[in-house]
């Protein structure tokens, strides 16, 4: 953030503007472009280390296994995080980019380099209460292991019973008793064929590659099992990019909301995110315990089935969309500016409030279902890949 500030502050760092009088236009430079591609590459390494980790070690900070309300906890707690989240980029997009528009780039990206360095601070002072979990391994090596082991063993025969304790490796900190049925060939890695050879005097395997643990093959079998799941975030990021038409679509259209103020056309995703907000705290105080007497689930409804309807909800977010954009086009014919994709058509653009609060409904009920389900199936060794794999189904944040 702060080599972008740079770039609107220090005067060779800026692009030179270009109007339609100018017969030879400078244009940029390529140093000019390096510097500003830079601060996009570091924003987005900084982005990929905080938000798949941020979650889940707030989660830690409030898990109690031994708490029979453990699961409600951290189910509200989800909640509560995304309603922040939600919260957060209201601001973003009101406060934040009013100023960019009243004030320029200088004030527009120096307010959040301040919120930046503020928030830095804070995490900081705080770092001594925090509850600090320490991998004992790499999981992706155990991962890489789990796939080696059951390759080289792909020819091997496989125990007639699940039951049998001295079939399988499972080290002494095992908290798994026995294996999945799913995806049997993978149990082939951590299957004993020889415990002369395959192990230690101390238990332990003599060769990790060839013999991996229960919980390193169960953690793959969690990865494979929730890939379609997984996959219906793209579903929401595909409705969601559709959006970056409506900033087009609201820039021809009446955006005043009093006579003497007119809203930019940027902020009208705060209505998604205002829906968002809404949503999840409505869920979260009230209709959660109004659910859950009927389903009998701790947070009302089922990570899948609020998972599918947000996707309902999207599809329905789409249908108003193409109404909308029938009515702007026909507006716009019969005002005779069909050769004209900058005229202002008498049309309020208050018309795509409701295909933003859907997809801010739609948003809601899937995000926060798809990482309560992640969190729920995946050990809690793969807490922070379930994090990022939500993640990455919502690039259009990023």
């Amino acid at each position: 953030m702060i080599i972008l500030w740079l770039t609107a502050i220090i005067p060779q760092l800026k692009f030179s503007p270009c109007s339609q009088f100018q017969h030879v236009c400078d244009g940029t430079t390529a140093v000019q472009l390096l510097v500003l591609f830079s601060s996009f590459g570091f924003i987005s390494l900084g982005a990929g280390f905080i938000r798949p980790c941020s979650i889940i070690f707030s989660a830690d900070q409030l898990e109690e296994k031994e708490n029979p309300e453990n699961q409600k906890l951290i189910e509200s707690y989800f909640n509560c995080y995304y309603a922040s989240v939600g919260i957060s980029i209201v601001l973003a997009v009101t406060v934040v980019t009013y100023s960019q528009d009243r004030y320029g780039w200088q004030v527009g990206f120096g307010v959040p380099v301040i919120l930046m360095f503020i928030s830095v601070l804070m995490f900081l002072i705080g770092s001594p209460f925090y509850v600090k979990v320490k991998a004992k391994e790499s999981l992706f090596i155990g991962l890489l292991q789990a796939v080696v082991a059951a390759f080289r063993k792909r020819n091997s025969s496989l125990p007639l019973t699940d039951s049998c304790d001295d079939c399988y490796y499972r080290p002494r900190e095992s908290e798994l008793l026995a294996p999945s049925n799913d995806f049997r060939s993978l149990n082939r890695a951590y299957m004993i064929q020889d415990p002369q050879r395959d192990l230690n005097p101390d238990g332990s395997a003599s060769n990790p590659w060839s013999l991996c643990s229960v919980e390193h093959a169960e953690s793959l079998k969690a990865l494979i099992r929730v890939l379609p799941m997984w996959s219906t975030g793209f579903m929401i990021f595909v409705t969601a990019r559709q959006f970056s038409f409506s900033v087009l679509q609201t820039k021809t259209m009446d955006r005043h909301i009093f006579p003497q103020f007119e809203v930019p056309a940027a902020s009208f995703s705060v209505f998604m995110m205002i829906a968002f907000t809404i949503w999840i705290i409505i869920y979260d105080s009230v209709l959660v315990s109004l659910l859950s007497k009927y389903t009998g689930w701790p947070g009302g409804l089922s990570p899948v089935i609020r998972m599918g309807t947000g996707l309902i909800v999207s599809c329905m977010s789409m249908v108003f969309s193409a109404i909308t954009e029938s009515v702007r086009r026909q507006r716009a014919i019969e005002e005779g500016h069909e050769d004209d994709p900058s005229a202002i058509v008498n049309m309020s653009a208050m018309w795509l409030v409701p295909q933003y609060a859907l997809l801010g409904v739609a948003e809601a009920a899937h995000g926060v279902g798809q990482i309560e389900f992640f969190y729920s199936l995946f050990p809690k060794s793969m807490s922070s890949i379930a994090s990022a794999m939500y993640t990455t189904g919502l690039l259009h944040r990023v």
